[in-house]
């Protein structure tokens, strides 16, 4: 075998290596699904009213009353449409911080977000 021959076998088994080790990141990334919580929106209040999550936690609001609701958070980060009965809104924390929020509609209703790493 010369030189460059082995030269270029030792690349391609490297590359080879590379890829397989990509596979097996992206099958852990599959198998580990994203952190989820939830906050109902009930008798015009936000239960669970203080939620701690970890970075990369999605939080849905599903508003469980007869009338509509939003969800707006004090620092403008997130803002979902008025949610009629039945209707949710996500998001997702990449941060930690503190999250205060509110319905606009109601304003005596709030709630906070406290995200931990």
């Amino acid at each position: 075998m010369t030189r460059a021959f082995k030269v270029l076998t030792f690349q391609a088994s490297i590359l080879a290596a590379g890829g397989l080790i990509m596979g097996v990141i992206a099958d852990m990334a599959k198998a580990a699904p994203a952190p989820t919580a939830s906050v109902q929106i009930d008798n015009f209040t936000f239960k669970a009213p203080v939620v701690t999550v970890k970075p990369g936690t999605t939080v849905t609001w599903t508003n469980g009353d007869d009338i509509p609701h939003t969800v707006v958070s004090k620092d403008g980060v997130f803002k979902s449409k008025v949610l009629d009965s039945g209707d949710r809104f996500s998001f997702t924390f990449t941060k930690a911080g503190q999250f205060g929020y509110f319905c606009s509609l109601h304003p005596h209703m709030t709630g906070t977000i406290i995200v931990k790493a």
